[in-house]
């Protein structure tokens, strides 16, 4: 999602609701704490240089359970984040703190925001030596371990 995107999404909202890829809710008192710009400039494994840009969200949650962001908020929170961010229409990255900081990718369903899945690539797979078909992850369970893997 762009941040276009997003603020297009927020008008006429009621309420402003993010939802994690396992379809769990994250709690209405969470916060928006940080807007940023992250920069990564890197070399991938085929010596190729790199530059990526996104818009970086921190949502936190506390003890203060009558915090409520509401649309027209967020949109101010936005509007400030512009002397960071400037004019360009970015793509959202979302952190969230669960066992660890994750990092999630942003789309809207029409009522709530949907944090979903990112994952790692190799980005020169012919440097690699790594063949064009589809190359699909493991599934990890999301707790209690996979059944009869004698795992956990």
């Amino acid at each position: 999602m762009k941040i276009s995107e997003l603020k297009q999404s927020l008008v006429g909202l009621e309420a402003v609701n993010f939802r994690l890829p396992t379809g769990e809710y994250l709690p209405a008192h969470f916060h928006v704490t940080e807007v940023g710009l992250v920069s990564r400039h890197f070399i991938d494994c085929g010596g190729v240089e790199r530059w990526e840009k996104v818009a970086s969200f921190q949502l936190w949650e506390a003890g203060d359970y009558d915090h409520r962001l509401a649309p027209q908020k967020f949109l101010h929170i936005l509007k400030l984040s512009e002397k960071i961010l400037g004019s360009e229409d970015l793509d959202i990255e979302v952190e969230y703190q669960q066992i660890t900081i994750g990092k999630f990718g942003l789309a809207f369903d029409g009522q709530d925001f949907v944090l979903t899945l990112k994952q790692t690539a190799c980005l020169a797979q012919d440097a690699c030596g790594i063949p064009h078909q589809a190359f699909a992850l493991p599934q990890l369970p999301m707790a209690g371990g996979l059944s009869g893997s004698g795992c956990c």
